[in-house]
């Protein structure tokens, strides 16, 4: 079914009230259920019918702060609900979750600069934004067997990239690449009993201040040839035929979700939800506390590059008890950190 229409600058694809969309389940249910004979299929089906709720979201603003906020707001307003959401950051340094944050930036550098430091949620490393980099996120219901699987939500992003003659491809881990270069990282969370991934589009991004304000962790290239972050990246300006800004790029991704995804709109923050994000902000984001961290002294530490990422552990031993620990690195968790480092403490 394909009905599209606008009314008072709101998008929207076959809007449609509750009881019709509890009909259209169960009548979509019993057509599965008589095609298959198998009612070991049905979980397949819920997995289907979430399509018929997704909220599209442009963020209005290009504060780094905002945006990361933005997303754990929407995890808790939003528990159910499919999100594809897309920002736009102006500079500013994002690490993840489990990150020593002064080991990862030039901090001189960045303060001089004025360019705002923001732990986000999810695990992963630290990357750079600006305006020449469009970022991507998608809220789903967290199911079993699929929290490494980084294919499914790259996959409409290559899709466009591959229809302007861009050739786009995942590779490794959670890597997009363009010619052996990599222009979009990702990284994953999972919280709350969502599902998000999230990942960045260098676009026509500053690599001048990108290798200036990160540092360099020789751990992190071990057994590979090239050593320089510049040398690694590449921004997609000169991969397009055509002249396109971030903007088109942008609109041709939202394009993408709404032919794809049956019952998929736009929503428009709200006041109310700006308060939220505004309230979070304060509370969490902006703070020294949840971006940097306070860090005892540790009178021992260790790192090492393993195939799931980069691991660095500080520990204080006193008469050989573990009495504080620290786990940081680069990996994705999808149960707290926080659970493996207390089993070792008075080990």
């Amino acid at each position: 079914i394909q009905s599209v229409s606008k009314e008072d600058g709101f998008d929207k694809r076959l809007e449609i009230n509750d009881d019709l969309r509890l009909k259209i389940k169960e009548m979509i249910l019993h057509l599965f259920y008589f095609w298959t004979e198998s009612i070991q299929d049905v979980n397949f089906l819920s997995i289907f019918v979430q399509t018929f709720n997704m909220f599209i979201i442009d963020s209005p603003s290009h504060d780094a702060y905002f945006n990361i906020a933005l997303e754990e707001y929407l995890l808790y307003k939003y528990p159910t609900e499919d999100i594809f959401l897309l920002y736009i950051n102006a500079p500013s340094i994002i690490v993840g979750k489990f990150q020593n944050t002064l080991a990862e930036i030039n901090l001189d550098y960045v303060n001089a600069q004025q360019i705002k430091v923001v732990r986000r949620m999810s695990g992963g490393g630290a990357v750079y934004h600006d305006l020449g980099n469009l970022n991507f996120s998608f809220h789903t219901l967290l199911r079993s067997n699929d929290f490494m699987d980084f294919s499914k939500f790259t996959a409409p992003v290559i899709k466009v990239l591959n229809s302007l003659d861009v050739p786009a491809k995942l590779e490794g881990r959670n890597d997009l690449l363009v010619d052996g270069k990599k222009f979009s990282g990702n990284a994953k969370l999972a919280k709350n009993g969502k599902m998000i991934q999230h990942g960045t589009i260098l676009f026509n991004s500053d690599m001048s201040v990108l290798g200036d304000a990160l540092k360099m962790n020789p751990l992190k290239y071990v057994d590979k040839a090239i050593k320089s972050n510049r040398a690694r990246v590449t921004n997609l300006i000169d991969y397009f035929p055509t002249e396109i800004s971030t903007d088109d790029l942008k609109e041709l991704l939202i394009e993408e979700m709404l032919e794809n995804n049956v019952g998929a709109k736009i929503y428009q923050l709200t006041s109310e939800d700006l308060v939220g994000i505004g309230d979070l902000i304060k509370e969490k984001y902006q703070t020294w506390d949840w971006n940097f961290g306070f860090s005892p002294k540790y009178n021992f530490k260790n790192a090492k590059k393993i195939p799931a990422g980069f691991i660095e552990v500080h520990l204080d031993v006193t008469k050989g008890i573990i009495e504080k620990i620290k786990i940081f690195g680069d990996f994705f968790a999808s149960n707290p950190i926080e659970e493996l480092e207390s089993q070792f403490l008075g080990k």
